[in-house]
């Protein structure tokens, strides 16, 4: 038997392959689903089943386009759901056999009502792993809010309860020896304060995991499991329904992006279809010289995560600026959070812009030596802070005003545009996505803080507040 887990950083998520026998299996496949096939036809192997632990939020699976290219079936928990594609839907507890293997599916309602989590049994009959996708994390579980935004009776309080039962009815029992391997660790919304560790046993999440320990109530698992949840992010709902109804082949979507565009087109595209221009280098890079309205997420970064963030339509035209040789990395990654409608990217990057004499933009970049010296002279000056609400309630600047990137629509009116603002996050990535946003919209009077917070406390030189332990990263 072979397992590999298959980990993505910038969603941090991980997904599954295993092999026995001459057949393989996926579980909770990326959208680009050609390395899955290089590796069963590099294992002498068929992909049998492609197993989803639920219809996720955060991604769009490739469970569709891989059932395609491979013959696979698509295997769900017990669901009601009418997809628009095929697929199996598997009853509690029901075996599928892989080889000289087998996978229990065992049905774990709360993160939302599908979510079911699989038991693999070795060749010697002996259970080894549990692919718990977002019902237990490493340190956490999965928030119960999510599926409420799909299904409205589903309130999050009904879910917690589910999730309650599923916890200690059906995970609970399990052999400790058991290695859990969960669909995502720190970095995901989908919950709330996740480790950065991808796999642990179970027996070791019974003493250490805050919803697994032993005496806890159902009332008080409800309350402490909903405390310090934040709204999801506007385009979990619409990757659920891509995942659920179907998408666009990754095939078609690469081909549509993959336009090289000297400047003259670009510029010709851009003002006649109003795409957005997504400028993906590095925030330092872009902050010296950028076409005019475009706005950065820098590719170096929680890149996915923060483009389903900070784009509400998930049908948006995109222009791609980017480093050279990127441009088929970033149309990958915006697919995988099913934004499918990238239509071009700038040949040549900003040197071929600014060779072909255009316009270029700029935002002050400044460090936080420059800041501290600044701040000294005139304490009074005007400080966002556009971390999330969690970090800054742990230790922020004592004169800093909270203005989260993640609600820009709503931070943004904290913004006088008579005014200076010097602005910061954690190290200057999330800091430069909310100016150029704001400067796309006729903002001008905002300076980014390089280095962020991290080189702000470092220097010794600001007046913090005392610092709390977070219960949430949300």
């Amino acid at each position: 038997m072979k397992l590999e887990q298959i980990y993505t950083g910038c969603l941090a998520q991980g997904a599954y392959y295993v092999e026995s026998n001459g057949e393989a299996l996926v579980i909770d496949p990326l959208r680009e689903v050609q390395p899955y096939i290089d590796k069963a036809n590099a294992d002498g192997a068929k992909i049998k089943y492609v197993f989803e632990t639920h219809f996720h939020a955060d991604f769009v699976s490739g469970h569709i386009d891989l059932a395609q290219k491979t013959g696979a079936k698509i295997v769900y928990g017990p669901t009601t759901a009418k997809t628009g594609f095929e697929m199996y839907v598997a009853k509690d507890d029901e075996i599928f056999n892989i080889g000289n293997i087998k996978i229990k599916v065992i049905h774990t309602p709360g993160h939302t009502m599908e979510s079911s989590c699989f038991l693999l049994i070795d060749e010697n009959g002996e259970e080894k792993a549990l692919f718990t996708g977002d019902t237990v994390f490493i340190g956490d579980v999965g928030r119960p809010d999510l599926a409420q935004h799909v299904i409205s009776e589903l309130t999050e309080e009904k879910l917690a309860g589910h999730l309650f039962d599923s916890l200690q009815n059906k995970i609970m029992p399990l052999s400790d020896d058991l290695i859990v391997y969960p669909a995502h660790g720190a970095g995901s919304a989908c919950g709330k304060n996740m480790s950065k560790e991808t796999s642990d046993t179970l027996g070791n999440q019974k003493k250490t995991n805050y919803a697994l320990r032993p005496g806890l109530t159902k009332d008080v698992f409800i309350k402490e499991v909903l405390h310090g949840l934040m709204p999801p992010p506007g385009y979990f709902p619409k990757n659920v329904l891509m995942n659920i109804q179907g998408y666009d082949s990754i095939d078609t979507v690469m081909e549509r992006g993959q336009k090289a565009l000297n400047p003259r087109e670009f510029e010709l595209i851009a003002n006649e279809t109003h795409a957005l221009i997504l400028d993906t280098r590095a925030a330092s890079t872009f902050a010296k010289s950028f076409v005019p309205n475009s706005i950065n997420i820098g590719i170096d970064g929680s890149f996915a995560v923060w483009v389903g963030t900070l784009i509400p339509d998930i049908k948006q035209e995109i222009l791609v600026v980017a480093d050279p040789g990127r441009e088929e990395e970033i149309i990958t990654r915006l697919a995988r959070v099913g934004y499918d409608f990238t239509i071009g990217y700038l040949e040549g990057g900003i040197d071929a812009w600014i060779a072909a004499g255009n316009e270029v933009e700029t935002i002050p970049n400044i460090t936080a030596a420059e800041f501290a010296e600044i701040e000294a002279k005139n304490p009074e000056i005007n400080i966002l802070d556009v971390r999330k609400k969690s970090e800054y309630d742990s230790e922020h600047i004592v004169s800093a005003e909270n203005a989260p990137l993640d609600y820009v629509n709503e931070s943004m009116k904290l913004v006088n545009t008579s005014k200076t603002y010097y602005v910061h996050c954690a190290g200057g990535y999330r800091s430069m996505s909310f100016a150029s946003i704001l400067k796309s919209r006729g903002y001008e009077n905002l300076i980014n803080v390089d280095g962020g917070f991290k080189e702000i406390k470092e220097s010794g030189k600001f007046k913090l507040t005392d610092y709390v332990c977070p219960s949430t990263l949300l």
